[in-house]
């Protein structure tokens, strides 16, 4: 089993654009693994231009905006085939595509996006942002329990023979306004946040991969 992890920025790059050169990987790792050949297992940062995606199970309700406009925020819209219900992508904000054959691992769905997760926690500790997670929710949270709960990061995947595609957003220096134009992943009560607005201070985005991608090695290497 491949236990390595490659690593590929692909730095702004349009989302239909990504989800296509996703598609590709995701596909040849499942033909791969079919074949009976060694799996790679991928990890792919990068940034969207705005955009809203769905997800397969979604609400489109939770879109407040019409075409018309979206078009006047420089927005898209996009139905995709990942799990989860609405969220927005943009400037400013990490999204990380992990395209992992879970079986290099010996863990199944449950377990990493749990340790996806505790990538995100433990690399904002370094910044002295607390967060868990939330009961019945995916991400990563901050204040649960309380009237000011509020999301930071945000997690959508699709698997296909323990392949994962789609990933993680992780709110560092985002136009949070942006979310005010919809139900963030389907919650009317709850609160989104940055990075930047926790600390009240633009984040080194180029560190903060560093730092992260470290975490997600650290943790995936543990699981073999």
């Amino acid at each position: 089993m491949q236990h390595n992890i490659d690593f590929a920025d692909w730095g702004l790059v349009e989302y239909n654009e990504a989800w296509n050169r996703q598609e590709e990987v995701f596909s040849a790792t499942i033909e791969d693994k079919v074949q009976g050949r060694e799996t790679q297992n991928l990890l792919v940062f990068c940034e969207h231009p705005h955009v809203y995606t769905l997800g397969k199970s979604g609400d489109e309700h939770n879109l407040l905006l019409s075409y018309i406009q979206l078009q006047a925020k420089d927005a898209q819209f996009v139905r995709t085939n990942r799990g989860g219900d609405i969220t927005y992508h943009g400037p400013g904000q990490l999204v990380g595509y992990p395209i992992f054959d879970l079986a290099n691992f010996n863990m199944g769905l449950k377990q990493y996006i749990y340790n996806i997760e505790q990538a995100v926690i433990n690399t904002l500790l370094k910044y002295n942002i607390e967060t868990t997670r939330l009961e019945g929710a995916t991400g990563v949270w901050l204040d649960v329990g309380k009237p000011t709960c509020r999301k930071i990061c945000a997690i959508g995947v699709r698997s296909s023979r323990f392949v994962t595609m789609h990933g993680f957003a992780l709110n560092v220096n985002t136009l949070l306004e942006y979310f005010g134009y919809i139900n963030p992943c389907g919650f009317i009560d709850k609160g989104v946040t940055s990075m930047e607005k926790e600390l009240n201070k633009t984040i080194d985005m180029a560190i903060l991969k560093d730092e992260l991608r470290a975490e997600i090695n650290n943790i995936f290497s543990q699981q073999q």
